[in-house]
């Protein structure tokens, strides 16, 4: 074995060994966490927001803050049937499943807990449910997720590594959906008919796959991940307005053809801190296939930059008709 590859291979097994000490560490955490259910004590000063009821003729209070208070169940929750804001973040909690009786349920912030999955949690029973958030929880992948009046879904700095099982059908209102922070290495799976802005910075993405699918999609975000190519961005990406690929390795500047289908649209790209912004003439070639640029980098597009551009791209097509005459 090489010196090269013995570094390598002490690498993954350091790596490797990190992972387990990381999931041992928490192992001895939720040793050390102590029961704490939630109590009326605790949870009557929470509540705020007098509303009336559904039939009009009563008042309830429908929102309740139970953020920081160490708790591991909250199965009291269950009986205040009218909530329909609920935070429960920064506690210990893995089980959901007393929020099933919150069937006015709207607004739902979960972060910072210990739920590991959306399979046996009752989410998919919140029919009005329209805005969750479980960031820094420890959720692998999103099988089992569902919310048909779901429009927004924060899921960031959890170890989700593949985007598999989706319910698609049971997802059609989402439009926004944030995945920073996570263990991604594609974008496969991501088959939502409607999602509008895409947020998937962070990860370790290496490859785009399945986007021609997000066909109403107007922002994706892709800031520091492992690109090299931009294969992968769609014509059939209709909508794409803003893309942010900072932080990656392009280098190549014919990495730009695979935004030439999206040109009509895209209206924002940022490619800072990319090999390629280093290469000459890097802002005219980009406008050169990108004509209807306003932003790029987070600086606008001058109209001096704008003719000099279309002045490049009618030597491209001179030189490539004089090509095809001698050949």
């Amino acid at each position: 074995m090489s010196e090269g590859e013995d570094h390598a291979w002490l690498s993954e097994g350091e790596e490797a060994a990190n992972e387990e000490g990381q999931e041992e560490n928490m192992s001895e955490k939720e040793d050390q966490i102590e029961p704490c259910p939630l109590t009326k004590e605790i949870l009557i000063p929470g509540l705020s927001l007098l509303c009336r009821t559904g039939n009009g003729l009563a008042h309830a209070f429908v929102k309740l803050e139970l953020k920081d208070r160490r708790l591991t169940d909250i199965a009291l929750v269950s009986s205040f049937v009218h909530l329909r804001f609920l935070d429960v973040s920064s506690n210990h909690l893995s089980d959901l499943s007393p929020l099933a009786a919150l069937t006015q349920l709207l607004w739902l912030k979960g972060d910072g807990n210990m739920v590991a999955g959306f399979r046996g949690q009752p989410l998919g029973q919140l029919t009005y449910l329209q805005w969750l958030s479980l960031a820094l929880n420890r959720l692998r992948d999103l099988e089992g997720l569902e919310g048909l009046a779901l429009e927004s879904l924060n899921l960031i700095g959890n170890g989700i590594q593949r985007v598999s099982g989706l319910l698609y059908h049971h997802l059609t209102n989402l439009v926004t959906l944030e995945l920073r922070g996570n263990k991604l290495e594609t974008t496969d799976g991501i088959y939502l008919p409607n999602l509008r802005r895409l947020y998937l910075a962070q990860n370790t993405i290496k490859r785009l796959e399945g986007l021609g699918k997000l066909e109403r999609l107007t922002t994706l975000h892709l800031r520091d991940n492992q690109l090299e190519t931009l294969d992968g961005i769609s014509p059939n990406m209709k909508s794409l307005q803003y893309l942010n690929i900072r932080g990656n390795l392009v280098s190549a500047q014919r990495a730009l053809r695979s935004l030439v289908g999206v040109s009509r649209t895209l209206r924002a790209l940022v490619l800072a801190e990319n090999p390629l912004v280093e290469t000459e003439d890097y802002r005219l070639c980009v406008l050169s296939r990108l004509p209807l640029l306003e932003r790029l980098d987070k600086e606008p597009i001058s109209p001096e930059e704008k003719s000099e551009a279309q002045e490049k791209l009618r030597e491209f097509k001179d030189e490539a008709a004089v090509e095809a005459e001698e050949y």
